[in-house]
């Protein structure tokens, strides 16, 4: 059996007794029952993956994974190709705007290049990034699959290689984020297969395109979809067709996640995309999905439906990077301490009649 073979079918839902343990003894906390609102959820979400009343996310990640795309040639973004292997060295720089929210979370950047068409060899020596390079960036989906099946395979054992890797120095909390430029035009071509909606309705300006360069991407998408005909019911035929190699590492990342049963804060429009991927493998890898915001992308708030997720923020941000699951990272950490740290009414010797009271 493959290892993403093993990995999908060792995928369990979340531990339903410890999810009715972990709600039981949230309601005996010395506030008003329902008081935290969706604190108390995410804090039951925390206690079931982890199976205990104590959850710790004190070792914290953001795996950033980077790719280029061939569909660039077709016209779809504002900014060069060139851009990616610069952010990529930004991010190691520390400048980035990933480095700066991941230092105010407490968290650790792993940067990973899936497939950028650049050379990254001296920071691959000098050990600051990962190379798992597929190939110099995809095809050109437009005009062919962007990705062979086996390399779509590549992408997702690679994102659940580098958890399996983590889980062994330490993690407790994972987030996933992305780089590449192009890759909401492939994101938006996978939201329109899982969904089934028209592409005009998927399709946002990514890096701020104009009115026609935003009309070019649509027809670009359009013809990826009728070259291509991806199936809706086979998400490795999808990722290989009009897909990307970070978002299939994004993939990875989440079903490595639930594997081994660590929560996964995803970021915005690209990292939901690698989760609708993740989804269709493995439909209980959802459970051990936190979605981190509401990315101002056209078509995030319909991911979000097809996830079955609710975001933890909605800043009008759509940066990408991992930015958006750092900054929700800090409300993950306060609900794993509430749950952990905050005295019940017996313990705190606080009357029960009235306090308990459900509020409207």
């Amino acid at each position: 059996m493959s290892r993403l073979a093993t990995v999908v079918d060792g995928i369990e839902p979340v531990d339903g007794e410890w999810r009715q343990k972990a709600g039981n003894h949230l309601n005996n906390l010395a506030i008003p029952r329902g008081s935290l609102g969706r604190l108390l959820d995410l804090a039951e979400q925390l206690a079931a993956i982890k199976r205990t009343l104590y959850p710790r996310v004190d070792r914290r990640v953001v795996v950033t994974m980077a790719g280029d795309h061939g569909v660039v040639r077709e016209g779809v973004s504002a900014f060069p190709q060139e851009v990616t292997p610069q952010m990529v060295r930004n991010f190691v720089a520390g400048g980035a705007a990933i480095n700066v929210l991941a230092n105010v979370a407490g968290a650790r950047v792993v940067v990973v290049d899936m497939g950028v068409a650049a050379d990254l060899g001296d920071l691959v020596r000098g050990e600051k990034i990962l190379s798992c390079k597929i190939a110099p960036g995809t095809q050109n989906m437009a005009q062919g699959p962007a990705m062979t099946r086996g390399q779509a395979v590549r992408t997702l054992e690679t994102g659940i290689g580098i958890v399996g890797q983590l889980v062994q120095e330490g993690l407790d909390l994972l987030a996933t984020g992305d780089m590449g430029i192009g890759n909401t035009t492939p994101s938006s071509a996978i939201l329109a297969v899982f969904s089934g909606r028209p592409v005009r309705e998927v399709t946002g300006r990514g890096t701020g395109i104009s009115d026609e360069m935003l009309e070019n991407k649509v027809r670009a998408i359009e013809r990826a979809l009728a070259v291509n005909e991806p199936s809706p019911h086979d998400p490795l035929d999808a990722l290989a067709k009009v897909g990307g190699f970070e978002i299939g590492g994004i993939a990875g990342l989440i079903l490595g996640a639930a594997y081994y049963k660590i929560p996964v804060v995803v970021d915005g429009f690209i990292s939901s995309a690698g989760a609708l991927l993740a989804q269709a493998l493995a439909p209980a890898s959802a459970d051990y999905m936190i979605a981190a915001h509401r990315s101002l992308e056209y078509g995030h708030g319909l991911m979000l439906e097809l996830l079955k997720l609710s975001p933890l923020l909605d800043l009008d941000l759509r940066l990408g990077e991992g930015t958006g699951a750092a900054l929700a990272m800090k409300v993950v950490e306060s609900a794993a301490e509430i749950i952990g740290k905050m005295l019940t009414f017996d313990d705190a010797g606080v009357s029960q009649s009235d306090s308990r009271a459900q509020l409207p």
